[in-house]
């Protein structure tokens, strides 16, 4: 069953959202230039919720995204690449995505409140769970350097 609006409010405006520990990030499975990490959000009311982020150095661009194990992603920060809506409007390169019943997540706009850059995945991280009511007990470690290539 599709989420609905007012669960999507009361999922964003829940102040329980926790997640406990350190996030490190791991190389990405397909052995792109991007790291991600994939973490357990907590609630009080057991929204089954994770979260899941993905930075790519070489842009630089990040994803941070709250997605719900039976609706998707609900609610996502992108930095460092542009979005078309859905009726054809576009966004710029630091927008987020809000869930709706009409428009599920691709639907996104340009928020205010994240003024930290692409380059710094943790201020961003720290912006984003602020402004999202999310608690992280642990901290988030610095994404490892690009390694070169190899084989010049």
């Amino acid at each position: 069953m599709p989420l609905s609006d007012a669960e999507f409010e009361a999922i964003l405006a829940n102040n329980t959202k926790l997640i406990e520990g350190d996030i490190v990030w791991q190389e990405d499975e397909d052995h792109s230039p991007s790291v991600e990490f994939k973490v357990q959000v907590e609630t009080d009311r057991g929204y089954p919720l994770f979260m899941k982020g993905t930075f790519n150095p070489l842009i630089p661009a990040i994803t941070y995204a709250l997605i719900s194990k039976t609706s998707g992603r609900i609610y996502a920060l992108d930095l460092g690449k542009g979005h078309k809506n859905p009726d054809g409007t576009s966004v710029g390169d630091t927008h987020k995505h809000r869930w709706s019943e009409a428009f599920k997540d691709k639907q996104a706009y340009e928020p205010s409140d994240i003024t930290a850059s692409a380059d710094n995945p943790v201020q961003v991280w720290q912006q984003f769970c602020l402004e999202a009511t999310i608690q992280h007990n642990g901290h988030m470690l610095p994404p490892p350097p690009v390694q070169g290539d190899l084989f010049l």
